[in-house]
């Protein structure tokens, strides 16, 4: 074998030194190149949550009118309005025979809605006996609910609530008044929240009142973001393609997702659901759940 001039081995190193800087892109490329598992991960994003109360309770008119007429021992002979009716102060709700002759008309003293009537054509009216009709005057009726006592200290006058009742649907409301005492037996506070409808509700009837009581706003994530640990309450986040874990501090819930006071920013790519599978320091492959979606 003839050896190689000193003009060859230049050429043959040359062409060795280009076939490796060909090569370094390859592998600084492949050495970037996310490894492991694919994650669904999302941003975390700044939203609104409010605190709510519940109380639970029953639905009592505020004000109840009776009325009857002034004078015992007369006859109905006509009825014009029924229960679940909605009055005007003033209106007729019935008229009487008189035992001279004559008849007796029954007005409804205030406007509202008739929560019950017992006027029946040829039934007797008499100023001491039973109410023909019962008004709730101005339609103005109260959930007496109960509160926990801790959620008592939250409350203040004048805080909008939904009250949900069964078969009514949901009303708007307002904290009208606190009690002033805890039951001890069940350590639950008394709240009285004001509603006022042109719907009929039904007196003892069962409702759940959610009262907003604050707003807080921070980075939100969802709850199967969080895990629970003996370490404290912990999200996965990713960075350069790998577990990062962060202790967080939470706070209020709605929707499926909570709020994170403390430990997270905004922006932080966040493991959608975390998971004991998932170790400081994994490599991962994040996939944004929009695209994970699709």
């Amino acid at each position: 074998m003839r050896p190689l001039s000193a003009r060859s081995f230049s050429r043959s190193l040359i062409a060795l030194g280009g076939l490796l800087l060909l090569s370094q892109p390859t592998l600084a490329a492949d050495d970037d190149a996310p490894k492991g598992p694919a994650v669904t991960v999302l941003k975390a994003a700044k939203s609104c949550f409010s605190d709510i109360v519940e109380a639970s309770g029953t639905i009592i008119a505020r004000e109840e009118t009776s009325v009857r007429p002034e004078r015992p021992g007369l006859k109905i002979t006509e009825v014009l309005a029924e229960a679940g009716e909605t009055t005007t102060a003033g209106q007729v709700l019935a008229r009487l025979a008189l035992p001279e002759g004559g008849t007796l008309q029954v007005t409804a003293p205030v406007a509202g809605v008739i929560a019950t009537s017992t006027a029946q054509i040829g039934g007797l009216a008499s100023a001491r006996g039973e109410a023909l009709f019962t008004i709730v005057a101005r339609s103005e009726y109260d959930l007496v609910g109960m509160v926990a006592t801790n959620d008592v200290r939250k409350l203040a006058n004048n805080q909008t609530a939904t009250v949900r009742i069964p078969g009514a649907g949901d009303v708007e409301g307002k904290v009208r008044r606190i009690g002033p005492t805890v039951e001890p037996n069940i350590q639950q506070g008394m709240v009285y929240i004001g509603i006022s409808t042109q719907r009929r509700l039904l007196i003892n009837a069962s409702g759940r009142a959610l009262i907003k009581t604050g707003q807080s706003c921070n980075v939100a994530v969802p709850l199967t973001a969080v895990q629970y640990s003996s370490a404290g309450t912990v999200v996965q986040v990713i960075r350069r393609n790998r577990v990062e874990t962060k202790r967080v501090e939470i706070g209020l819930m709605s929707g499926g997702n909570i709020e994170v006071r403390d430990g997270l920013n905004e922006g932080d790519i966040v493991v959608a659901r975390a998971g004991a599978l998932l170790r400081e320091g994994d490599p991962v492959r994040p996939v944004m759940a929009t695209e994970a979606a699709k």
